[in-house]
């Protein structure tokens, strides 16, 4: 496949699944652009792999470990110059790797992290989840980085620059991970999945019969109600980092936490009932956001 052909399908992987994300990087000039769809294609089939529940061979962990293996040892064969043979993403996202110099130790950890997802299934309390979502999340933002905040094509950031922007970057990751369990509980559930800490589930005195209903009761409310504060805590621990970024790059990352913000906005308005409707920032808003972050001085 043609480099021009990869980074395409990641764009189309990207919009068809991405859509808080996709919409953010409308606000980015094209030659950004095409990296982070390159990340996104690289980390949603990463994660599509272990998540598949299907009937048959692809509900098997063992299964998806062989294809998780497998598919770790292209993207490592890769790296080392043996090709990429016809694979639709390794392409993009090794062009990207070698044109920002993004470090590989993101990648591992990533990698890791998913393979912690096809046999463990709780968490005991937030440190240990914190722990899978350095993984998951954090290196996320730490991928992104040098290409946000890259001045133009020919010139990488100060090192400066990155060094100080990298825990934010870290923490806005973290933030929309864990937005995305806060949304995602019944659906995690359906996979034999909870990602929200034990400790925090016993605090509130919610049980898995609890998580598995049809509807909210008054301690899942509360439980849901106190973890998107501490969402909210990341995010506010992010917002540092947007200032550090050029202006080409502000407005996306700008957006793309208002626009996965409002999640937790969407969630508080229907009375933190997480159980009985996914929630979704409806495109009136997101397209309002959009209209706000265009106006915004950079």
């Amino acid at each position: 496949m043609s480099l021009l052909a990869s980074y395409e399908y990641c764009r189309a992987l990207h919009r068809q699944h991405g859509r808080s994300y996709y919409l953010a990087t409308r606000l980015l000039p094209a030659w950004k652009r095409r990296h982070v769809h390159a990340l996104y294609g690289f980390t949603r089939y990463t994660d599509d792999i272990v998540d598949r529940i299907d009937t048959g061979c692809d509900g098997d962990a063992q299964y998806r470990a062989r294809r998780l293996d497998a598919w770790s040892a292209r993207f490592r064969a890769g790296l080392a110059g043996e090709g990429t043979g016809t694979d639709p993403i390794l392409p993009a996202v090794l062009h990207t790797i070698a044109v920002f110099g993004l470090p590989l130790a993101d990648f591992d950890a990533f990698l890791t992290s998913m393979r912690m997802d096809l046999t463990k299934r709780r968490y005991s309390d937030y440190p240990a989840l914190l722990e899978y979502m350095e993984g998951s999340a954090a290196v996320i933002g730490t991928m992104m980085l040098p290409i946000l905040l890259a001045e133009d094509r020919r010139r990488g950031p100060a090192a400066e620059r990155l060094a100080a922007a990298r825990e934010p970057a870290r923490q806005l990751g973290l933030g929309f991970q864990l937005t995305n369990f806060i949304r995602d509980v019944a659906e995690d559930l359906q996979r034999d999945r909870v990602y929200l800490p034990q400790r925090d589930l016993d605090r509130f005195g919610v049980s898995r019969t609890d998580l598995a209903a049809g509807s909210a009761n008054a301690a899942v409310r509360e439980l849901v109600a106190f973890e998107i504060g501490r969402a909210r805590d990341h995010y506010r621990a992010a917002e540092p980092g947007i200032e550090l970024l050029p202006p080409v790059s502000r407005r996306c990352i700008r957006l793309a936490a208002t626009v996965y913000g409002g999640i937790l906005v969407e969630i508080e308005r229907h009375g933190y009932d997480v159980l009985s409707r996914r929630a979704v920032v409806p495109r009136r808003r997101r397209l309002a956001a959009v209209v706000q972050q265009l106006g915004h001085p950079a």
